[in-house]
């Protein structure tokens, strides 16, 4: 299946207000694998930034004055994801958004659904950790996964930090790795194999009645056996 674990950052909270989507990270995930494809862009929306918006993801509106409009990057942005399983922590939230962008372009995109599907980690996390605090920074902690570096949010570090806590979550695996660093291991571990020819059959030897009957005298002396 192609995943692509995706975050966003905004000026504010509510599209309905007439907030925008100033960066997108994303990162494609093929097999469990990142295969090194990424997506990331800063967006000019075309407004003031909220100051309580600047103190979480730290980007300013001096920042993006010079940066595209969504309009200008959205034909890439949804060939990128076309097709692809959406990975998105509380994805109501940044659905929400991208609709709101593609509906204001006015090219006929539909919604996200109408070309991919979405998965909620937040709904998943909140299954497997009921009555547990379940952000990006909890499930961090929950699963050893380092995130020292996230002093701000920021749209493409969440998204690579979202991926190490599906995996995580969802198979034990804690670090994401190329796909193409995992085929080179593969193949080094082939070549490292050393084949043995003419090897002779290996010698079976059966036990004798004797034996077998010891076997069994010894058995009757263990109390409740598991096989029993």
């Amino acid at each position: 299946m192609r995943q692509i674990v995706l975050d966003t950052e905004t000026t504010g909270l509510d599209p309905a207000q007439g907030h925008r989507i100033i960066e997108i990270g994303a990162l494609e995930v093929i097999g469990r694998k990142l295969t090194g494809r990424t997506f990331h862009v800063y967006i000019n929306p075309q407004r003031v930034v909220e100051q309580e918006a600047i103190e979480v993801h730290g980007i300013t509106n001096e920042f993006l004055q010079d940066k595209p409009i969504f309009e200008q990057i959205v034909d890439e942005f949804v060939e990128f994801i076309r097709g692809a399983e959406l990975v998105i922590h509380n994805a109501a939230f940044d659905i929400g958004f991208i609709d709101h962008e593609l509906q204001l372009t006015r090219k006929n995109f539909g919604r996200v659904t109408d070309f991919c599907t979405v998965l909620d980690t937040l709904m998943l996390a909140r299954e497997l950790r009921p009555g547990q605090r379940n952000n990006l920074d909890a499930l961090c902690r929950a699963y050893g996964i380092d995130n020292s570096g996230r002093t701000f949010h920021g749209a493409l570090l969440d998204a690579e930090l979202l991926a190490e806590v599906y995996l995580a979550m969802t198979g034990g695996q804690t670090k994401l790795e190329l796909a193409t660093q995992h085929n080179t291991a593969q193949q080094g571990l082939q070549q490292n194999w050393t084949p043995v020819h003419n090897k002779q059959p290996l010698r079976v030897i059966q036990a004798t009645a004797a034996e077998e009957q010891a076997h069994k005298q010894r058995l009757q002396l263990i109390k409740q056996p598991l096989w029993q």
